[in-house]
């Protein structure tokens, strides 16, 4: 399985759980979304593809790297700002992400789904001269969903763009400032199907079928996804569109 590192932690336990009851071993590659999807497709191996974004899925979807008719959603997403427990460089809003001082890491938009997100919300909410301050204040573009995450609890940086669910990965040391609800631009979801290149297609739907059981959503619920848009929409406290694709402007590439 080729996944995106979004939903590591649920994951990791939903493939326990699946070994445990079938014997069958699950070798699982995490990363951002775009970069193992890229490795999935240069082995031309990997049975099931598990983004952490509809916008990889959807282009994995027109590429032809998965059977269409198997993708199903897992769970939801919202994004927000993540910082150090106990906020000590006192951030409330997007905005001050562009204070002098402040160190922020986003996770890299070309490869990694919570990256896209980031981009997005910058490019929709801050002006020019904030988002000239912001890149000034941006000292990391992190490999994936995880290392985003990392990147507050070892404290390299104050704050992240990240997902709201970061918090429950490392509660000790990560906090979650949320957006402003006209900040968030979509909601997004963890899709998974199987792959075109499966070698054992009933075996791989046989996996995604205990995800989706009420095992694997008490899974992903002991971690704190949202597993409906509406649990996400009530949180942000507005209905916002699901999933969708976002083009990453040519200047956030190799920057």
């Amino acid at each position: 399985m080729f996944a995106g590192a979004a939903s590591k932690p649920a994951t990791e336990e939903v493939v326990k759980a699946f070994e445990k009851k079938t014997g069958v071993k699950v070798n699982v590659t995490f990363g951002g979304s775009g970069f193992v999807l890229s490795q999935m497709t240069l082995a031309k191996k990997g049975d099931i593809y598990f983004p952490g974004s509809s916008d990889y899925m959807e282009i994995a979807k027109k590429r032809g790297d998965i059977i269409q008719e198997t993708e199903k959603y897992v769970a939801y997403l919202v994004p927000a700002i993540n910082v150090q427990k106990g906020n000590p460089k006192g951030i409330k809003s997007l905005a001050d992400l562009s204070r002098p001082g402040v160190r922020v890491a986003i996770a890299n938009p070309e490869g990694v789904c919570v990256g896209l997100y980031a981009v997005e919300i910058i490019e929709r909410n801050l002006n020019s001269a904030q988002k000239t301050a912001f890149l000034k204040n941006l000292v990391n573009f992190t490999e994936s969903c995880e290392k985003t995450a990392t990147a507050v609890s070892l404290k390299t940086v104050d704050a992240v763009i990240g997902w709201r669910v970061f918090q429950y990965w490392d509660p000790e040391r990560i906090e979650t400032i949320p957006l402003k609800r006209h900040e968030i631009i979509r909601v997004g979801y963890i899709p998974i199907a199987v792959s075109k290149f499966t070698s054992n297609r009933v075996l791989a739907q046989k996996f995604i079928d205990f995800v989706l059981s009420e095992n694997g959503k008490k899974i992903f619920r002991h971690y704190n996804y949202f597993m409906s848009p509406e649990e996400a929409q009530s949180w942000i406290g507005q209905k916002k569109p699901i999933g969708g694709e976002y083009e990453v402007p040519k200047n956030w590439i190799k920057r």
